[in-house]
């Protein structure tokens, strides 16, 4: 059998659509349905049925899903085993959206400086869905926004960055009051569903302030880009770089205290734990060498 099928099957289980499955894929929506199809073929059963616009599994679907997740963690790490770094086997790490591209490459660049043949499976996602995929075994490990909870004592937790939330304005409003230009202009909400977008909606209800919504959206750079087109302002994390280039915009800080998102290292306190306490053991020395003034305990 194909694991290319069983890898299919899983992400439209996971993701709740063709569409969305074949976007993580790389692949075309028809070749998702092909392998699909071939597997249920292959069982002899439906395995997926459309229930409105989404995709759910059926009863055989559901019986099937945890081995076929097993069966890809397996297979990851029958490469993983041909590695020089055999021991530590496959890391599987999910990252949320925001820390892509700023958070998590260098410090992957230090883990591999000293193991060069370490093979990770990363997922991209929200912080919530990416939390309940480290608790559910799916993944080792997760950047993501703190939890606004106690942890339990399965999980490890470490700050790796602090983002305190800012205004967000176009050039031209720089120097301006941050609680005038959310009450008055404008507001491009960032998404209540985040955890980082919660903290935002907090803020403005304990500063009694309802701004004029325009938009919501859970995409950071897409907010900066908005607010670059004069289209609002937003109450955003000032995240950690790189930002979209070319766009002119004014980072106003809030009146202290300002709420802090931050960003952290969870993972599962099981046979991988040792890739997650590697990868944090590695972050002070990077954070040094690109000058990073916005970690967790740092200076600045």
């Amino acid at each position: 059998m194909d694991t290319q099928f069983l890898q299919s099957f899983v992400m439209v289980v996971e993701s709740g659509s063709m569409a969305e499955a074949a976007r993580r894929l790389d692949i075309t929506p028809a070749a998702v349905a092909a392998r699909v199809k071939s597997l249920e073929e292959a069982m002899g059963a439906a395995l997926v049925r459309r229930a409105g616009r989404t995709v759910k599994p059926t009863e055989a679907g559901l019986r099937i899903l945890n081995h076929s997740r097993g069966v890809l963690r397996d297979v990851r790490n029958l490469h993983a085993l041909a590695n020089d770094d055999a021991s530590l086997g496959e890391w599987r790490l999910g990252v949320s959206a925001s820390a892509l591209t700023g958070v998590v490459p260098p410090l992957l660049r230090g883990l591999y400086e000293k193991h060069p043949k370490l093979a990770v499976y990363m997922e991209p996602g929200n912080s919530s869905m990416l939390y309940q995929r480290v608790t559910g075994g799916m993944l080792d490990a997760a950047v993501i926004v703190e939890p606004q909870f106690t942890l339990p004592k399965s999980l490890g937790w470490q700050v790796l960055v602090e983002e305190p939330l800012c205004v967000l304005a176009p050039a031209a409003m720089a120097g301006r009051d941050p609680l005038v230009l959310l009450a008055s202009e404008p507001f491009i909400r960032y998404d209540r569903s985040m955890w980082g977008g919660r903290m935002a909606d907090t803020w403005l209800r304990e500063h009694q302030i309802q701004p004029q919504e325009r938009i919501e959206i859970d995409a950071l750079n897409a907010i900066a880009t908005f607010v670059h087109q004069g289209l609002g302002v937003s109450l955003v994390p000032d995240w950690t770089p790189p930002w979209p280039e070319g766009l002119e915009l004014a980072r106003i800080p809030l009146p202290p205290p300002a709420p802090v998102r931050r960003m952290g290292l969870v993972w599962s306190e099981g046979p991988k734990a040792a890739l997650a306490r590697l990868l944090l053991a590695e972050a002070p020395r990077i954070w040094s060498a690109l000058g990073a003034g916005k970690v967790a305990g740092a200076d600045g």
